[in-house]
């Protein structure tokens, strides 16, 4: 849903206004540092100052803890801590448009799905590219994008209008079409699709009256829209990951074996044990804030 700012209720108004403030700040003071410290710098502030303040870090706690009992609660602190560190990294290389697109423009794809979204694309076939709140999956959107692919997407717009419209942008700059969630926007979303394109989908979110199924090893409500439109419109689904490296500022990109058609549920769950398998192995980077099960799940 868009917001009109005129229609916000004057408290929210200035609270919005507030928060945008704050973020426009850290982000121009990061903006103004060479790269390679303003990634590192925009990771502290939202690990050590802002997440704590906002309540984010004991909710990632909360959630880790749920997840990976078997894990000491120093364990649960620091994946949260680096979770969130992950979050403000990956915010301002995505407003550093430019230079991500240079540095992943000639960075290696690993995986078999490369090639077959290579050989999809050159017979016209759709390709569905799906992947979660993991790393920076816009470093891999780069990648491609590098290689002359018009990758699009279809977003969310966030509750507060004057962040979002600038962090809409963002996305804008990466060169392939962006679509918002609504009416107008799915229209777009499949006509570029229908039409044998490349479009990106996130599913690691909790959407209410979905399907449940298993998410690390706990019932979880989870979208079955991106198995459903690889169905209907013959597209290949592809799981794919922009996972950051030891140094902070690089990604290894990967593209795994597309996932066999078969029905909408079994093609879901395994979009499912995907990212899953992905967040075991490298657990600080997956944004554990998100509130992923509720509704008698968690």
């Amino acid at each position: 849903m868009r917001y009109d700012p005129e229609d916000l209720p004057w408290r929210v108004k200035l609270a919005y206004l507030a928060t945008n403030a704050v973020a426009r700040t850290c982000i121009g003071t990061a903006l103004a540092l060479p790269y390679r410290l303003r990634v590192p710098f925009m990771g502290w502030i939202m690990s050590r100052i802002v997440g704590p303040a906002a309540g984010f870090h004991r909710r990632a706690v909360d959630h880790i803890a749920f997840a990976m009992p078997h894990l000491p609660h120093a364990e649960h602190q620091r994946i949260a801590r680096e979770s969130l560190g992950n979050v403000g990294r990956t915010l301002i290389e995505n407003y550093s448009t430019r230079t991500l697109l240079a540095r992943q423009k000639d960075a290696p794809i690993e995986g078999p799905g490369f090639d077959a979204m290579v050989k999809a694309t050159e017979t016209g076939q759709p390709v569905i590219l799906v992947t979660g709140h993991f790393g920076n999956y816009e470093a891999l959107r780069a990648a491609l994008v590098g290689r002359g692919f018009k990758v699009g997407g279809l977003y969310r717009d966030m509750s507060n209008p004057y962040f979002n419209a600038h962090y809409v942008r963002t996305m804008q700059a990466f060169g392939g079409p962006v679509f918002p969630r609504g009416r107008k926007g799915t229209a777009g979303f499949v006509r570029h699709l229908k039409s044998g394109g490349q479009l990106v989908l996130l599913f690691d979110q909790h959407v209410y009256q979905a399907p449940v199924l298993d998410f690390l090893g706990h019932p979880a409500h989870t979208a079955v829209s991106a198995a459903e439109l690889a169905l209907r419109y013959d597209a290949l689904l592809v799981p794919f990951y922009g996972i950051r490296n030891a140094d902070g500022l690089s990604f290894q990109c990967v593209m795994e074996n597309p996932i066999p058609h078969s029905d909408a549920l079994t093609m879901t769950q395994a979009m499912n044990d995907s990212i899953s398998a992905r967040i075991r192995s490298n657990p600080a980077q997956w944004l554990w804030v998100a509130r992923r099960w509720r509704a008698g799940s968690h």
